[in-house]
């Protein structure tokens, strides 16, 4: 790793806590230690950031917060390479993904919210009053306060990014806490915000795990005004009861399993290279990833070979985060092979070198699975997906609709009039048709049901990150 693992709090560094080790996915070994926050620690980051609150970055204009954003994405991109080998030492994400992905998303968040900022305006009204003289009122908007960013270990930067330029760009300070899995590149990113003159206690950085740690003690603090969380359901539900106790808001997008529908007027091989992405992209560890498939009868048998060979060709693939989520994943295939078909993958795969000793699962393609089976109903977040076959259009939307989740879902069709039927009948945050996972900064991104709360993206996020005042003066 580039840099060592460490906490910044008030704008200094601290390497203080008990050490986690940090172990390489892709062999096994371990390649580091993160240094666990204290309560002490924790607390003393909070107090930093209530006290910038009201120092000098309360009376920084939009335009200057702009122009911070750019200078910190500049300063990625001048450390770019460092950045690359960080997200891929954490997370064993192969560089081809880091370099075109992760990093280079990262700088666009921040400057796309530096953009948006400068480019904002106030709205205003002018209100008639019985003595004919009127009155104005304008809209201000002034930042929440402290908010607590908890980003995961699947897209560590990219998501960390996602939320921090928001929260800064309105005028909030940021206490931020990575997964203990993947801290490096937000160690990278707090060395960035220091070079480019953000002043102390503006962002902070703790490390540590989530329950009994670093991260409940800072979603409980009183001097938390909000939280911003991407991760499990589970743990969102947790997070929001702590948040409910003091009524501060909460920004969650949480787990999925995304469905994925090809209907028999689909141009198959565009379907079958699209869903190779959607189900394989970093393992299959993106929240954005399909692990449910649902193909038209007249093309399921030509599009479970042509998708069963594609993945057994895939390469270049990373292995699992962790040692404990192979195992999870694992464990699904293990009884998934018991109660239906393995058409591709289903174990580990064997290098005959150093990878051997990693977390590695192969490209797995499902079928014959009941809906109500584990691998068909459950988040796995692996390189794993379920196929099975539908007949009618509302069929196909019964099943990709069942379930307690409604983060995203694919539509590969060639009937224009079928796309625009089918994708708002999804009842998810974002559908994307004949295509994955592009996206537009400005749109709005979250999930429904047990995927989320709240939009992120754009003017969504800057909403989500500042309190709307009215101002009234009569003429």
């Amino acid at each position: 790793m580039s840099s060592p693992v460490r906490h910044y709090v008030g704008g200094g560094f601290d390497a203080s806590g008990a050490p986690i080790p940090l172990v390489d996915p892709v062999t096994g070994r371990v390649a580091g230690e993160v240094p666990q926050a204290s309560r002490e620690v924790v607390d003393r980051a909070v107090r930093a950031a209530r006290e910038a609150l009201r120092g000098t970055w309360a009376v920084w204009s939009p335009a200057e917060r702009s122009r911070l954003l750019h200078r910190i994405a500049d300063g990625i991109e001048r450390r770019f390479e460092e950045f690359v080998a960080a997200e891929c030492a954490d997370t064993g994400k192969p560089r081809a993904l880091a370099s075109t992905v992760d990093i280079p998303r990262a700088v666009a968040n921040f400057r796309s919210y530096a953009e948006l900022l400068a480019g904002r305006g106030e709205q205003s009204w002018h209100t008639a009053t019985p003595d004919g003289r009127g009155a104005l009122n304008y809209t201000v908007h002034k930042p929440l306060g402290v908010v607590a960013v908890i980003s995961p270990w699947n897209l560590p930067l990219l998501l960390l990014s996602w939320k921090v330029a928001p929260a800064l760009a309105t005028g909030n300070t940021v206490v931020a806490k990575p997964s203990e899995l993947t801290p490096g590149t937000a160690c990278l990113l707090a060395e960035v915000l220091a070079e480019a003159e953000v002043p102390p206690g503006v962002f902070n950085l703790v490390h540590g795990p989530g329950a009994d740690a670093a991260g409940q003690w800072l979603t409980e603090h009183p001097g938390v005004d909000a939280v911003a969380f991407t991760g499990e359901s589970r743990t969102g539900s947790m997070i929001m009861r702590a948040a409910a106790e003091r009524l501060a808001p909460v920004s969650f997008e949480l787990g999925g399993k995304n469905a994925g529908l090809v209907f028999d007027d689909a141009d198959l091989e565009q379907a079958v290279a699209g869903t190779l992405r959607s189900a394989f992209t970093h393992s299959g560890q993106v929240c954005l990833c399909t692990e449910r498939l649902y193909v038209q009868r007249p093309v399921f048998d030509a599009f479970a070979a042509a998708l069963a060979t594609g993945a057994k060709e895939l390469s270049g693939y990373g292995p699992m985060v962790s040692a404990a989520h192979r195992d999870k994943v694992l464990g699904h295939l293990e009884r998934a092979a018991t109660d239906g078909d393995v058409l591709a993958g289903g174990g580990v795969p064997r290098f005959g070198d150093e990878r051997d000793g990693g977390f590695w699962v192969e490209p797995t393609v499902l079928a014959g699975l009941p809906e109500d089976h584990p691998a068909v109903r459950d988040e796995i977040f692996g390189p794993v997906v379920h196929l099975a076959p539908f007949d009618t259009e509302d069929e196909a939307l019964a099943l990709a609709n069942a379930g307690p989740y409604g983060l995203a879902a694919t539509v590969w069709t060639g009937d224009v009039s079928r796309a625009h039927r089918v994708a708002p009948a999804l009842e998810v945050g974002t559908a994307w048709v004949n295509t994955w996972n592009l996206r537009d900064l400005r749109t709005p991104f979250g999930g429904v049901k047990a995927s989320g709360i709240g939009r992120e993206g754009g003017d969504h996020s800057l909403d989500f990150f500042s309190e709307p005042m009215n101002v009234c003066v009569k003429l």
